[in-house]
């Protein structure tokens, strides 16, 4: 049977909804910023998932390709308009090759934490500048770690906090390792889920680039593109693969 890790069957079924919101405005927000950076070439996106993004991109006339290791998380796009037209390639994103090269490689929704170690980090960076044609981009989205917010000596901290979803996030500074740990209610039944993670602070990415042949170009600390400063608690960050 083939391992979908943490996102299954019914993580998948209910992905949208839990994980990463479909609000169109956001979405609109993202493939505007997507579809400009891409310009006339093709693009790629590590961890397609359901092509909450993908689809859409498409739709504006972008060429979009995908890899995704959750072949359950791939029949959730599949099942949607158009979704049978995206070419997806089932694998890991850090070695996973695809054929072409590409203008944009893009990882959105702090996808990058799924990658548990700095080496796997590292090898999804060298990963997306080996499908970059020269002077394309790579762009990821994440969150700036919040251990700031954690008081000396404080493992957790609650994200969430509905009368049908909880969460609360495990940190362990040492190792740069955290887990998020959900509960949905619905109905009288509950559902739990927890996934570990790896956070890596927005210099640590520009030294994972560098080591792929790739330079900081925009560094945003939202989709609107508002400076990114010490208060941000996200970033859009783009790296470009020097012309040939």
């Amino acid at each position: 049977m083939q391992d979908d890790g943490f996102f299954g069957k019914d993580v998948a079924a209910t992905y949208d909804i839990h994980q990463s919101g479909t609000d169109p405005r956001q979405v609109d927000l993202v493939v505007d910023t997507l579809h400009e950076l891409a310009g006339d070439g093709p693009a790629l996106e590590f961890a397609i998932g359901t092509g909450r993004i993908a689809l859409p991109l498409a739709a504006r006339g972008t060429i979009v390709k995908g890899i995704e290791l959750s072949r359950a998380m791939v029949a959730e796009l599949r099942k949607k308009r158009n979704g049978g037209a995206i070419d997806v390639t089932i694998g890991d994103m850090t070695t996973t090759r695809v054929d072409g090269s590409f203008t944009l490689v893009f990882l959105v929704f702090n996808t990058i934490d799924n990658l548990t170690t700095q080496d796997a980090q590292v090898a999804c960076f060298r990963n997306a500048a080996a499908h970059l044609a020269p002077g394309g981009r790579f762009l990821v989205e994440t969150l700036v770690p919040p251990i700031q917010k954690l008081p000396l000596g404080e493992t957790a901290r609650a994200f969430a906090c509905t009368p049908d979803h909880w969460g609360t996030d495990i940190f362990d500074v040492a190792t740069q390792s955290y887990t998020s740990n959900h509960i949905w209610t619905k109905g009288g039944a509950s559902t739990s889920l927890s996934i570990p993670f790896r956070y890596a602070w927005p210099s640590e990415m520009d030294l994972m680039a560098r080591l792929a042949g790739l330079e900081l170009e925009f560094r945003w600390q939202d989709w609107h593109r508002g400076a990114f400063t010490r208060h941000s608690e996200t970033h859009v960050s783009v790296w470009r693969k020097p012309a040939a």
